[in-house]
Parts: C-alpha cells; structure tokens; sequence
C-alpha cells in the first residue's frame, strides 16, 4: 500500500505521546497518549503503560473522553498518581495495578503539580486558592461580576483575568486522602518537592507586596514537623525548577539572575546545604539549558525539568542547540557529556540508574517513545503510534549562511512533497515566534500541509533565537526590525542563489507572534514577496505596552523604550509604514488573545483597508495566543486552511 498524503485533518489520526514516567524497577513507562476527538471537538489524553526492553503494543490504563495526564509512579512502584478533568476540573487521582484510580483532591481550584512523598504514603499538591483568607472552599456567586484592578500584573494569557487567588501547598494522604493545608501566603508558591528523607519540602516564591515588576524569588525549605522556613536563597534568581540530591547534601536550581532580561539562558546553581553557598555548575557551557523548541503538533508536553543522579555527583537536563533538543549530564567536578544527541527534539525524559526513556519528536515518527541503555548507547523504539499511518512527508535539508565577519544564519529548506526536478515551485518563508525561541527538527504539522500543497518552506533561526549561544539571542533587543530583517533577507537570498527550483517571483511570507510582527516589518520594507498571511502579530508598539499581559515590561525589555519614548516605540511599530506596504495580507487573531490582543491586528487592518490595499481580517472567537497549537481543532483547521487558500490564491 503506497504512503498517504498530508492534509490538514490528518491531525486526526496522528497521536502524540508525551510526559514519560519510568517505574522505580527501571521496566516499565508510563506515558500520556493524546488524540483528538472530531465530535467532542476537543482532545483525549488517556496514561499507557510501555515495556522498556523492546517495541511492543501498550497497555492503557485509563479511559475515557477526558484528559489524564501527568503520571508519576510512587516510590515503590506498586501505584501511580495522574491529573485528570473527569469530574470537571483537573483534580489528583492514585491508580494501584488494574483497579479503578481513586480521586483524593477536590479542591476549589485546579490542582496544577504533584509530588510522591518518599514515604509513598502521602502527595504533595499545589493549586490556587483565595488569598489572605480561608482556604474552605467557599459559596460561588455565579453571577458576572466587576474586575476592580490596582495591579499592573492582573491578566494572563493562559489564566485570563486574575481574580484574588494565588497558588498555594496542600498535603494529601493516599490512603484517606484527607486534605492538610501546608501555606497560606498572599503569593504564589512554587512546588518543587520533597526532601530526600521525606521531612521538608522545596519551594519557592517571591514574599514582597509589589510583584508588578518581581520576577525573581527566593528558596525555601518549608519544615513539615513545624512548619518552620528556612531560606536558601536570597531573591536573586529566576528560578525555573530546583530539587534535592538523593544525600540531601545539595539543592540543584535551574534558573539565571536575568542579565540579559527574558533573553536570559538559564543556568545550573547548586546550593551546598553544609556551607550554605551558592555556586555556578558548567559556566563555561554556552547553551539553552531546557526544550525550547516550537512546534505545533505535540499535545500535554509537561517540563520534567533537571534530575540528580542516584549517586548525587551530576544532574541531568535537556538541551536546546542548534535546531535539536538533546539530553545532559552535567557533573558536579565540572564535566559535561551528552546523554542523547542527534537530530531530534527530546521533549521528555526519565531515568532509572542506568536506564532512559525519552519522548521524542522528528520528521520521521512525528511522536515516539525510546529507551537508551546508558552502559550500551544501545537506542530502542518502544512505541510509535503513528507508524501505521505511512505518511508522504517532505524531510528538512540543513541551511547556513555565514557572512564574511562571522555572522550567520541557520535553517531549514523543505521541497515540495511530489517535487520534480526540472520544474519551478514556489516558496513560504516562515518565521517563528518568541523571539527568543528555536526552529529545528520537530515534526511540524502546517509545514507538511503547504509542502503537501506544492509549496517549498524555509524555516530559519535569526538572530534572538535559542540554539546559537548567549550573545546570539541577546542581539535582538533594541534592534526589532534591524539585524533580524536583514538575517531573514539575507539567508532567503542566500536559498534562492542555491536552489534553482524556487520560483522567485512567487515567495510567500508567514509568521505569529513575534513573526507576526516581522511580517508586517518585512511587508512595509520590500515588496519580494506576493502575499503574506500574519498572524497573533504585534503592529503598534504604543498600544501593546499598555493592552498586552507582558507589554509594560516586554516592551521595555525588547525595544528599549517606555510610553516616554513614543518615537522609538513608533519607529519599530509596523503601522508606520503600512503606506508602503503592497503585499496583499492575510489577517489571523484570536479574540481571546491576551498576548498580542487582537486590537493590534484591527489597527493594521483598518490601516490597510483605508489605503486602499488588499487585506482580509479572520477571527477566531474561543481562542487565545495558544490557537495554532493547542487551540479547538475546528478552529486550527480552519486557520490552517485559510493560509493554504491565501497562498494558492495569490501564489
């Protein structure tokens, strides 16, 4: 039977598998398997269990039209605990062998993070819950009510609209689960996990009154005897995941002290409990320590963060570089080796003495599971759910452009999926978003589709993005719309000079977010191309500092200026030079987008329509920033087709 041809529904048929959980035993993975459901409109996400040896056929554990999600095996491995919505919110249920899974939270809120108490007799959960005041659940007045706002940090794009509650610690017992409340502060904590001997607590937050601009926090250690802290730190990181060696002699903290503001790469510290200090791990390391990457396809990818090893002399982690994710070990004397390299995006992982598992993503198998015995090197596909399948997919071809004074530019070059030689095909540039983010090897899902359509896209990581180094990323700030543009331009005209096949009078431009913003740049400074489709995009600095969740800082952090800088903000606003935009465009925004609210793509349009030009404005209402990845399926379908319908329209 031939290979069947990538469409925009395939997404029905694929299955993602993501946030692995290897059993004490070092035999057995739990894993949570995402679909989605065409009726319910929506996503299934149900926990698996895989034999670690060898590829073999998974037994599911949960069922369902729901989302359970989040595995983790107790420490003796007779039960494990997982997320689930089945009774209307995420709450925490325990699953021992084949009986039903019991619900032990049902907490006002949902419960965001869990962690097995070494004793495997008790759970660690955080959610939110009403700030300053009882944390009893209380009586709801359904009626719409009034938002009164006296912070500057009162909206998200994932929460919405923030109401009083903060995230707080709650124990709960497996066997009774009877609920006991650990905090009560008026900030948000941050679970990070038990000590080795089960008798205090990490975590972390941020104890001051004014958070508008705090983005740093401090460690504790929260005693479960009396519950006394103790600080380890002093306020001086961004702290991204921390945990105990399995000794207790040392606390791992992945984090950085924002030198380089969000454009920060964050770092390895380790607090040594007996001097107290604090210390650098493999300063000498250049690199993204996590998965950066971005994709569009993979479902409930959950940041498993860093992992000590059994013998508490190194610490695991993913790494982001150079277009692929791959996995760490950085020791404690200083050294560094790799764990799992290779042309991949590793986007979770687990490890049991010697052995690892790792969900992975490539063009190939879109979504798999492996094991990687650590002593052998040997790789083992355990599962691919996809395999059946037997898709027709166009496979990336590296790209690098490097000028004459060291600069450069890395990408991707993807031909059309039935190319000919001999014939002329014409070319989507795609620009991700971020900016401080990183194309590479995953498996893509809108560059099959326009690929499937005849198109060849070129996917690139200017300068901002992760993968190339520290002074790499940190070279957009300031500069929106400077070097990017020039990068973006000069590494397509660089593919053009190297690949014949591309019609150059049919080039076509896409991006979100950050990229959205650069379409509208790059369409207001040079006519090459013959459409653009810009979405979830920025058009108006001026605006978007006071309108989006981020502005007041990003904007500040990014362009360099505030609201007492109008020029600058104007200068690098893309509504500036709408008069001498020609390309027609293409404009795609979420109604519910917080991010980059959609107000920004109704100054853009109207500015265009006013002048005269051509331009078409779709909504989508029910949508955030989050649309084109985890957004309703009809809707990204319905976005991914009206790009098709505009490239082949004017293309």
């Amino acid at each position: 039977m031939g290979e069947k041809q990538i469409c925009i529904d395939t997404l029905c048929d694929l299955e993602t598998v993501t946030s692995p959980s290897l059993s004490p035993d070092g035999k057995t993975v739990l894993a949570v398997v995402t679909s989605i459901d065409h009726v319910k409109n929506d996503y299934i996400s149900n926990v698996y269990s895989f034999k670690v040896q060898e590829k073999n056929v998974p037994l599911q554990l949960t069922f369902g039209t729901n989302k359970h999600i989040s595995p983790k095996w107790s420490p003796t491995g007779h039960a494990f605990a997982f997320l689930s919505d089945r009774s209307g919110r995420m709450q925490l249920f325990v699953k021992v062998g084949l009986a039903d899974a019991r619900q032990l939270t049902d907490v006002d809120g949902a419960v965001t993070k869990f962690s097995w108490a070494p004793d495997g007799r008790h759970i660690v959960f955080s959610t939110r819950v009403k700030a300053r005041g009882s944390i009893e659940e209380a009586a709801q007045d359904h009626l719409p009510q009034p938002h009164v706002v006296e912070k500057m940090k009162y909206k998200s794009d994932s929460r919405g609209m923030f109401d009083d509650s903060v995230q707080q610690m709650a124990l709960v017992s497996t066997d009774k689960a009877e609920v006991t409340w650990l905090t009560n502060d008026h900030y948000d904590i941050q679970l990070h996990g038990f000590s080795p001997d089960g008798s205090a607590l990490l975590m972390s937050g941020d104890e001051r009154d004014h958070h508008d601009f705090s983005f740093l926090a401090d460690l504790w250690l929260l005693s479960l005897e009396d519950g006394k802290r103790e600080k380890l730190t002093s306020a001086s990181l961004v702290i991204l995941d921390a945990c105990f060696s399995p000794d207790g002699a040392y606390v791992a903290i992945l984090g950085h002290q924002r030198e380089f503001e969000n454009a920060t790469q964050p770092k390895l510290f380790l607090y040594k409990r007996a001097t107290k200090t604090v210390q650098m791990l493999a300063e000498d390391k250049d690199v993204y320590i996590g998965d950066v990457m971005i994709g569009d396809f993979l479902q409930q990818v959950v940041d498993q963060g860093i992992k000590w090893t059994d013998d508490s002399q190194a610490i695991d982690a993913l790494v982001s570089q150079k277009g692929a994710v791959h996995l760490w070990r950085f020791h404690l004397n200083g050294d560094v080796t790799t764990l799992i390299e290779g042309a991949q995006h590793i986007h979770g992982y687990d490890i049991q003495s010697d052995c690892v598992v790792a969900t992975m993503s490539t063009v190939e198998r879109p979504s798999a599971v492996y094991s990687v015995n650590l002593r052998t090197d040997d790789l083992v596909l355990i599962h691919d759910g996809n395999e059946q399948l037997s898709l027709e997919k166009s496979y990336p071809e590296p790209v690098y452009y490097e000028r004459d004074d060291g600069t450069f530019v890395a990408g991707w070059l993807m031909k059309p999926t039935h190319f000919e030689e001999g014939k002329k095909y014409p070319l989507i540039l795609e620009v991700h978003g971020g900016p401080h983010a990183m194309y590479g090897v995953t498996y893509f899902h809108e560059f099959q589709v326009l690929c499937a359509q005849g198109y060849g896209v070129l996917f690139t990581n200017p300068r901002g993005g992760h993968g190339y180094g520290q002074t790499f990323v940190d070279a957009v700030r300031s500069d929106y719309g400077g070097g990017d543009f020039r990068d973006l331009m000069d590494v397509l005209d660089f593919t053009l000079a190297q690949h014949d096949w591309i019609d150059r009078s049919r080039l076509g431009l896409t991006g979100g977010s950050y990229g959205g913003f650069m379409t509208n740049w790059v369409i207001g400074h040079t006519n090459r191309f013959k459409a653009a489709v810009t979405q979830r995009s920025i058009s108006n600095w001026i605006s978007f500092y006071g309108v989006s969740d981020i502005g007041y800082y990003f904007t500040e952090w990014q362009i360099g200026a505030d609201l007492s800088d109008i020029a600058t903000l104007w200068h690098h606003s893309p509504l500036k030079y709408v008069e001498k935009v020609e390309t027609p465009l293409l404009i795609l925004h979420s109604e519910n987008d917080l991010r980059c609210p959609i107000e920004q793509a109704e100054q853009l349009f109207i500015a265009l329509k006013r002048l005269g030009k051509e331009a078409t404005f779709m909504r989508f209402p029910e949508a955030n920033h989050e649309l084109s990845r985890s957004g309703k399926p009809n809707l990204r379908f319905a976005r991914l087709q009206a790009i098709v319908d505009w490239f082949e329209k004017y293309l």
